[in-house]
């Protein structure tokens, strides 16, 4: 890989950081070993080619463009610790990768369905998407742009956008708890 190749690599995992959390390959990788995958099984679950998935891992694409993915990816990850800290048998777990990969990924904030029936989306799942949608307008740099044009007269928006538009998931949750009534 030249310099070029290893510049655009870096440039993607940053962004892959500051959109998801952090690189997708660590991501994917927690989850294969979380959950007893391989990539090709991975890949079905999130109804990606197996060639794309190798690219977002490698960082040779640095987003996801469908959002339905980005959702079933979040599925994963809750799923995941739940698997990882035995709440989750192996059976039950894959039972469920066959109800996420039936997904059409709704919205987790207008779902129609009840909590009870769904398990309430968690904070996280709920801060994600909301980062996922601002960041699928517009990059980071744009975000802090705009955030710096409506600090003097709208400072809480401001904030807002640079939270949840450029910040780190864990501060986005952080800002979503301490803003509930």
């Amino acid at each position: 890989m030249d310099a070029t190749q290893q510049d655009a690599t870096a440039r993607a995992r940053e962004l892959q950081r500051s959109w998801y959390g952090e690189p997708l390959g660590a991501l994917f990788r927690r989850l294969i070993d979380d959950l007893g995958l391989n990539q090709a099984r991975l890949a079905a679950v999130l109804g990606l080619s197996a060639p794309m998935l190798s690219q977002l891992m490698s960082g040779q694409r640095a987003k996801i463009g469908n959002p339905a993915v980005v959702q079933r990816v979040q599925a994963l990850q809750e799923l995941s610790s739940q698997a990882a800290d035995g709440r989750v048998s192996a059976a039950e777990a894959a039972e469920r990768m066959e109800e996420i990969k039936k997904t059409a990924g709704g919205s987790v904030l207008n779902s129609t369905q009840t909590a009870a029936s769904t398990g309430a989306p968690t904070v996280r799942r709920v801060v994600r998407e909301i980062q996922s949608l601002l960041r699928s307008v517009a990059a980071a740099g744009d975000i802090i742009d705009a955030a710096d044009s409506l600090a003097p007269v709208h400072p809480e928006l401001a904030e807002f956008l640079r939270v949840y538009g450029a910040g780190r998931t864990a501060e986005a949750v952080a800002h979503y708890e301490a803003h509930q009534s």
